[in-house]
C-alpha cells in the first residue's frame, strides 16, 4: 500500500505553493508521491530556501515541513540561528550534528568518524582539542561534509532544516552554503528560512543559493484579508464578523505572528470579535510588539522583568538555573517569573526556556536599559563559568563589556581563544583576543597577547599578524622562548606575503642578539631557508660557502641539523653540483626523520628534500615522500596551500615523468584547492605555472595562453623562488605561440636573475634551453653558444634527463651533419632516463632529421616509437606531429604496444567533423583551439585517411579504422 503524506490540522494560509515545493521535495527524496501514485524510480535531494521578513511565518513552515518529514520516516536534523550566539562559533553546526553523535562512546565516535576525529570533534564539542597545529578553515569545511555527508548515506532519507539562518554563525554558516549545492547528490533536502534584509556579508553566496522557484528562494508574502480573516475564525470562532477580520488585517498589515498573538490577546481579554470591539484592535496590536511589548512586560513586577532580561541576554536554549543566576534571583521567584512570562505568552518551555518569537526576544533586549544590559553579561560570563560551560561559552558575553582591566577577563577571553582557534575558528578567536587587549592584560601578558593574536591572524590576515607581531616584538618581552616563538613565526608569514628580505633581516637581527646557541642555529637554518626562496639575494655565493660549511659539519641530530642538511642538498641541485653530492645530503636529512606537519615548523624544507630527488633522476623516492607527506597534512586537516603545494607539486613530478594527463589532474586539483586559498598566494602561481606546462607538453597551446591570460601569470613575478621558474614558464609559452622576440626578452631576464645566484642547472631550470630556441633565427651562433654552455652545466650534475635534454635543444640550434648525431645521442642518455616525455620528443626529432635528411628508412624506427612513447605520455600534439612526420616519408602509422594508432586521432576527428560540416580554415582552428598552418596539416592528415567521402568520414568519426 502506498504510504500517504499526512498533513496537520491547523491551516498554514496561503503558503499553498511553498508546501507544494516543499512536497515534491519530499516525494522525489522519499519516492513517496503526495497524491499516492507510483513512488519515484531515483529518490534525489534538493535545498529549498524561503525568505521573508519577521514575523511572516518562516519557522511554523519549517516546522510543517518537518512534521511532514518525520511522517515519511526521514531522518530529520534541525537548527536555529540565534541574535545572542552568532558570533560563537560552529554553533548551528553542533546544533545539527551534534544529537546524532553525542551518545556514542569515545570509542564508537572514533570509529564512526574515523581520522576525521581530532579534525571535525572539536568544533562539534565531541572532544577537546589535540595538540599541535589546528586544521586550517578548508579541512575542517571537508571534514563537516564528510560527516554530514556519511550521516545523510546512513540514515536516508534525510532532511536538515535551518531556521533564522541569518543569525547562523559565520562558521557554520559559510559551511553550509558551500555544501547545499551538494544535496542534489545525496538524500538529503536542505531546507533553509532566512530574513533577506538581515543576512550578513559573509554569507551573500548563500542568498544566491537556488530554490524550486526558478532557481532562487521562496519568498514569503503578507498574508491578505481573506487569509486573515480565516486565522481570526479559526482561533476565535466563526461568530468573527467581517468588519473585526478585516481591522485585524489592517492593523497587523497581514503578519501572521502578528496576527495570532493578536488573536490571543483577544481571547485573553474576552472581546466579542464583532464590529463593535474592533476598534479595541490597534491598541491590542501595539502590545504585541515594540514598546507596547515592553510595557505589558514592565507591568508583570520587577522580578519577572530581571529574569525576561536574563534570558534575553542568554540567548536560546535557556537553562532555568542559569538564568535565575544570572537575574541574581531565587529558585521559587526565578519559577514563579518563567510561569508567568508562559502566561503572558514571552517564554515557552519547560526544562530548556525558549521566547515565543524572536521578535520578542528581540524586543525584550533591546529594552534593557545600556548600563544594566553591560552588567548582566559580565554576571552571566561569570554564571557560565561557574556551571562549568567554560571559557568560550563566557567569551561571548565578554565581548559585550567595558574594558575594565580585569585580569579575569583577560584569562578567560585567552583561554577561550586558545579553544575556538585550535577548533578551527581563528576568526571568532581573534575577536576574543582583540577584546583582551582592550581590557587591557598586564603589562607582562600584552606581548603574549599580541603574540597569540597574530597567530590568530595568520591564515585569514597576514598584514595585519604582521602588525601584531611587531608590536609584541616591540614590547618588554621576559620569556626568551615567547619571543624566539614571535620571531620564527613573524619571519614565516613575512616570507609567506612574498616579504622574504624582511623575514631574513628578521632574523639576521634576532641572531645577533641570541646567546643561546640551540636557539641561534634554528635561526640560522630559518634564515638559509628564506634566503633559498629569495630571487634577488645578492650574496648568494657567500651563503652557499657558509651552508655548506656548516651542513658538512653537523650530523642531524636534531630537526633543526636535519633542516640545514636538507637545505645543503637543495642549494647543491640550483648550483649543479654533481648529483651524488646532493642525493647524500638529501639521504642524511631524511634519515632521523623530516616531518611534513610539524606543529612550529615549515613544510618548505621537506619539499625541497623530496623535490632534489626529482631533479636527480630518481622521481620514484619523490614520490614516496609526497605520498607521506600529503598523508600528513590530510591527517592534520590541512586542506588548503599546504594540500595545494602537495597535488600541485605531485602533478609536477608526473609531468617531469612524462605522464602528462596524470600531471593535469594532480595540478588541477592543486589549483582548485589554491583558488580556495586566494588569488595571487605562491600556491597560486606554483599551480598556475606547473598546469601551463603541462598543457604546452600535451600541445594544447591556445589552452595554456587562455590559462596565462586568466590567471594574469604574467610579470610582476613574486619575490619568491618557485619551480618551475614562473618567468622561464612564460618565456616558454610565449616561444610556443610564435614569439620568438618577446620569448627571447623574456627568457633571458630570467636568466640574468637566476645566473648571478647561481642557481644555473639547467636540470632545474632550463632557461638556457629555451632561450637558445628563440635565438636560433636572429642569431644562430649566439643560440648556439647559449645551448652549448648549458651541456656542459648538464654534464657536470650528471643526470641523463638534463644531458638528454639539453642535448636535443644543442641539436635544434646546430645545423649540418652534427644534427643527427647529437639527436641520436640525446636519445641515448634519455633512455637512461625517467623522462618520458623528453624522450619521446627527441624521438621524433631524430626521425624528423633523419627523414628531411634523406634517410625515411632510417626514420621510420625513432618516428615509430616515438609515436608510441607521446601516445603513452598524453603529449597529443607530439603525436600529430609524429603522424604527419611518418606520413610525410610515406609510412601508415601501425598499432605498437596495444595502441591503436591506425584510427584518427581525437585532434583528426574534430577536423573531421568540421570538413563535413564545411566550415572554413579560420573557423576551423578557432573550434580546434589552433592556428590555421596546424588546421590544414590536419586537415590534409584527414583527406589521406578517409579522402572527401562522408560515408569515409563518418566511420572516421565512428572510431572505426579508416579505409
Amino acid at each position: 500500500m502506498v504510504q500517504r503524506i499526512a498533513h496537520s490540522r491547523r491551516v498554514l494560509f496561503e503558503r499553498d505553493s511553498e508546501l507544494t515545493a516543499a512536497d515534491q521535495a519530499l516525494a522525489e527524496l522519499t519516492g513517496v508521491r503526495p497524491d499516492g501514485g507510483e513512488p519515484s524510480e531515483r529518490p534525489r535531494g534538493a535545498l529549498l530556501a524561503f525568505a521573508g521578513r519577521a514575523g511572516l511565518g518562516k519557522t511554523t513552515l519549517l516546522a510543517e515541513i518537518r512534521r511532514r518529514a518525520t511522517a515519511l520516516g526521514c531522518t530529520v536534523l534541525a537548527a536555529r540561528g540565534g541574535d545572542q550566539e552568532q558570533g560563537v562559533a560552529f554553533h548551528v553546526a553542533r546544533q545539527l550534528l551534534q544529537p546524532r553523535l553525542v551518545g556514542l562512546t569515545a570509542s564508537e565516535l572514533r570509529s564512526s568518524l574515523g581520522s576525521w576525529y581530532a579534525i571535525v570533534g572539536p568544533a562539534l564539542g565531541l572532544c577537546a582539542p589535540a595538540e599541535g597545529a589546528p586544521p586550517d578553515q578548508q579541512g575542517l569545511r571537508d571534514g563537516l561534509d564528510w560527516v554530514l555527508t556519511h550521516l545523510a548515506v546512513r540514515r536516508a532519507p534525510m532532511v536538515l532544516a535551518l531556521d533564522d539562518a541569518h543569525w547562523a554563525d559565520p562558521e557554520s554558516l559559510s559551511w553550509l552554503a558551500a555544501f547545499a549545492p551538494r544535496a542534489e547528490e545525496l538524500p538529503l533536502l536542505l531546507v533553509v528560512a532566512y530574513r533577506p534584509e538581515e543576512l550578513p556579508d559573509h554569507a551573500e553566496s548563500f542568498r544566491r543559493l537556488p530554490g524550486r522557484a526558478g532557481q532562487r528562494p521562496l519568498d514569503l508574502e503578507p498574508l491578505s484579508a481573506a487569509a486573515v480573516a480565516g486565522l481570526v475564525r479559526e482561533s476565535l470562532g466563526t461568530q468573527a464578523d467581517d468588519a473585526f477580520c478585516r481591522e485585524c488585517w489592517a492593523v497587523t498589515a497581514g503578519n501572521p505572528f502578528e496576527a495570532v498573538e493578536l488573536t490571543a490577546k483577544v481571547h485573553d481579554r474576552g472581546l466579542a470579535p464583532t464590529e463593535a470591539g474592533a476598534h479595541l484592535l490597534r491598541d491590542l496590536a501595539a502590545a504585541v510588539k515594540g514598546r507596547g511589548l515592553i510595557a505589558r512586560l514592565e507591568r508583570l513586577g520587577t522580578s519577572t522583568v530581571r529574569f525576561a532580561w536574563a534570558c534575553a541576554v542568554l540567548g536560546t536554549e535557556i537553562r532555568p538555573a542559569l538564568a535565575a543566576a544570572v537575574a541574581g534571583l531565587g529558585a521559587e521567584e526565578a519559577a514563579d517569573a518563567a510561569d508567568t512570562l508562559r502566561g503572558a505568552r514571552v517564554l515557552t518551555g519547560a526544562g530548556t526556556l525558549e521566547f515565543v518569537h524572536p521578535l520578542i526576544a528581540t524586543a525584550v533586549y533591546r529594552a534593557i536599559p545600556g548600563g544594566f544590559r553591560v552588567a548582566l553579561h559580565g554576571q552571566a560570563a561569570w554564571c557560565v563559568v561557574d556551571a562549568g560551560l567554560g571559557p568560550s561559552a563566557a567569551a561571548r558575553h565578554l565581548l559585550e563589556t567595558h574594558p575594565e582591566g580585569d585580569t579575569w577577563v583577560v584569562g578567560q577571553l585567552r583561554a577561550a581563544a586558545q579553544e575556538t582557534r585550535r577548533a578551527g575558528a581563528p576568526e571568532t578567536a581573534r575577536r576574543y583576543l582583540a577584546r583582551a587587549l582592550r581590557e587591557p592584560p598586564p603589562f607582562e601578558d600584552r606581548a603574549a597577547v599580541l603574540y597569540e593574536l597574530g597567530c590568530a591572524s595568520l591564515l585569514t590576515e597576514p598584514a595585519t599578524t604582521v602588525n601584531h607581531l611587531r608590536a609584541a616584538l616591540a614590547e618588554t618581552v621576559n620569556d626568551p622562548e615567547l619571543r624566539h616563538h614571535i620571531v620564527y613565526r613573524l619571519s614565516q608569514v613575512l616570507a609567506h606575503s612574498d616579504r622574504l628580505v624582511e623575514a631574513s633581516e628578521t632574523l639576521a637581527r634576532e641572531i645577533k642578539v641570541t646567546a643561546d646557541p640551540h636557539v641561534r642555529l634554528r635561526m640560522q637554518a630559518e634564515q638559509f631557508m628564506w634566503d633559498a626562496f629569495r630571487a634577488d639575494e645578492p650574496a648568494h655565493p657567500a651563503r652557499s660557502r657558509r651552508l655548506t660549511r656548516l651542513a658538512d659539519r653537523l650530523g642531524g641530530r636534531d630537526l633543526t641539523e636535519r633542516y640545514i642538511i636538507g637545505l645543503r642538498a637543495w642549494d647543491a641541485t640550483l648550483r649543479g653540483e654533481p648529483a651524488p653530492v646532493a642525493l647524500r645530503h638529501a639521504e642524511r636529512a631524511l634519515a632521523g626523520g623530516l616531518g611534513w606537519a610539524e606543529a612550529e615548523r615549515g613544510f618548505e624544507v621537506p619539499v625541497l628534500v623530496a623535490l632534489t630527488f626529482t631533479y636527480a633522476d630518481r622521481p620514484g623516492r619523490t614520490e614516496e615522500l609526497f605520498a607521506a607527506g600529503i598523508a600528513d597534512f590530510e591527517a592534520q586537516g590541512w586542506h588548503g596551500g599546504h594540500l595545494s603545494f602537495g597535488y600541485t607539486l605531485l602533478g609536477y613530478v608526473r609531468y617531469r615523468r612524462g605522464r602528462l594527463a596524470e600531471a593535469e589532474d594532480f595540478v588541477r586539483a592543486g589549483l582548485r584547492l589554491s583558488e580556495r586559498v586566494g588569488p595571487g598566494t605562491p600556491a597560486h602561481w606554483y599551480a598556475v605555472g606547473v598546469l601551463i606546462e603541462v598543457l604546452l607538453a600535451r600541445g594544447r597551446i591556445a589552452e595554456a595562453a587562455r590559462t596565462a591570460e586568466e590567471y594574469a601569470f604574467a610579470a610582476p613575478f613574486p619575490a619568491a623562488v618557485v619551480f618551475p621558474d614562473a618567468q622561464t614558464v612564460h618565456g616558454e609559452l610565449l616561444l610556443a605561440r610564435g614569439l620568438t622576440g618577446d620569448a627571447a626578452a623574456e627568457l633571458a631576464a630570467a636568466g640574468r636573475r637566476l645566473d648571478p645566484r647561481g642557481m644555473r642547472n639547467p636540470a632545474w631550470c632550463p632557461w638556457r634551453l629555451h632561450l637558445a630556441r628563440a635565438e636560433r633565427h636572429d642569431a644562430p651562433d649566439r643560440a648556439i653558444g647559449t645551448a652549448g654552455e648549458a651541456v656542459g652545466r648538464a654534464r657536470q650534475f650528471g643526470t641523463p634527463s638534463g644531458i638528454g635534454q639539453a642535448l636535443r635543444a644543442v641539436a635544434e640550434v646546430s645545423t649540418g651533419s652534427a644534427r643527427v648525431k647529437l639527436f641520436e645521442e640525446s636519445v641515448t642518455h634519455l633512455e637512461r632516463s625517467p623522462a618520458g616525455y623528453e624522450l619521446a620528443c627527441a624521438l621524433v626529432a631524430l626521425g624528423t632529421e633523419l627523414r628531411r635528411t634523406g634517410r625515411p628508412a632510417e626514420a621510420a624506427e625513432p618516428l615509430y616509437r616515438g609515436l608510441d612513447a607521446a601516445v603513452q605520455c598524453g603529449a597529443d600534439g607530439l603525436a600529430d606531429d609524429a603522424r604527419d612526420e611518418l606520413a610525410a616519408a610515406g609510412l601508415r602509422p601501425r598499432r605498437l604496444h596495444g595502441t591503436e594508432t591506425d584510427t584518427l586521432t581525437a585532434r583528426e576527428r574534430t577536423a573531421a567533423a568540421l570538413t563535413v560540416q564545411g566550415l572554413s580554415e579560420a573557423r576551423t582552428a578557432e573550434e580546434l583551439r589552433t592556428d590555421v598552418p596546424t588546421v590544414v596539416r590536419l586537415l590534409s592528415a584527414v583527406y589521406r585517411k578517409v579522402g572527401t567521402d562522408r560515408t569515409g568520414l563518418a566511420a572516421a568519426l565512428a572510431g572505426s579504422p579508416a579505409p
